[in-house]
């Protein structure tokens, strides 16, 4: 059997998400800030949920674990970001691993439970980190910063909508394994009744001849008891001594020579 399209579209998205999700939440790239008043003009600051680096354009040099002096990790939306995307992830790795146990890989048959539960994980996990990336969007302006600098979205927040998606397209494919395996729930439990109405109509037939054999039986018994007379009958011819009379008495008429 081949592998149903669902699952196919479901193993192959769900990994992709898990790269795009772990990139974006690993990577100090989340907010990019320019147009510092006290530094040079090609400087850039990067800033993740875990890291802020600066880059300068020029040199293409990058200078990490830059102190954060305005409380940009004590906001909320990178606390809440913090807590979600590695939860994300981890949700991520248990969703891939019981849709493995459930697609078409090494066996014959697909469980199609198992591949709609990993699918159903996985759209969670799609719905963790896409809440993480969201709210980090909404506030991302009102987050602190330097005065007078430009503020914009940064690469990591692409990659985390991406992955989010691709995680949650590829969980609801999977859960059309559900419908597959309500079918084969429906066969199996039509054929058990099936099956279950013709044992019981052959236990009642059988029942059935049990209970006429018997009948039966003991119906025949008592007609050979009790025989209903039909005729007069009797071993000995009683016409037997008149035949004889009336014989001799012809035999006496007939004329004799002496007689003639």
């Amino acid at each position: 059997m081949r592998t149903p399209t669902p699952m196919i579209v479901g193993i192959v998205l769900g990994p992709c998400g898990l790269v795009l999700n772990l990139t974006s939440t690993l990577a100090p790239s989340w907010r990019d800030v320019t147009g510092f008043l006290d530094m040079s003009t090609d400087l850039i600051q990067h800033q993740g949920i875990w890291d802020i680096c600066n880059e300068r354009m020029s040199t293409r040099t990058n200078e990490c674990n830059v102190k954060d002096t305005l409380g940009y990790f004590d906001q909320l939306p990178v606390q809440v970001a913090r807590g979600l995307m590695p939860s994300s992830l981890a949700v991520t790795v248990v969703g891939l691993i019981v849709t493995s146990f459930g697609v078409r890989c090494w066996q014959e048959m697909p469980h199609h439970l198992l591949a709609g539960l990993g699918g159903l994980v996985l759209f969670v996990s799609g719905l963790l980190s896409l809440i993480a990336v969201s709210w980090y969007n909404y506030e991302l302006y009102d987050l602190p910063s330097p005065p007078s600098t430009t503020l914009r979205v940064a690469y990591c927040l692409v990659l985390g909508y991406l992955g989010s998606c691709l995680e949650i397209i590829g969980g609801i494919s999977l859960t059309f394994s559900f419908g597959q395996c309500c079918k084969e729930l429906r066969l199996k439990k039509s054929a058990t009744n099936s099956k279950y109405s013709k044992n019981s109509n052959q236990q009642s037939l059988s029942n059935v001849g049990a209970i006429s054999a018997p009948i039966s039986s003991t119906a025949v018994p008592r007609q050979s008891r009790n025989p209903m007379p039909r005729s007069y009958s009797n071993s000995l011819d009683v016409l037997e001594g008149e035949r004889t009379w009336s014989r001799s008495r012809s035999e006496s008429k007939l004329p004799c020579d002496s007689d003639v």
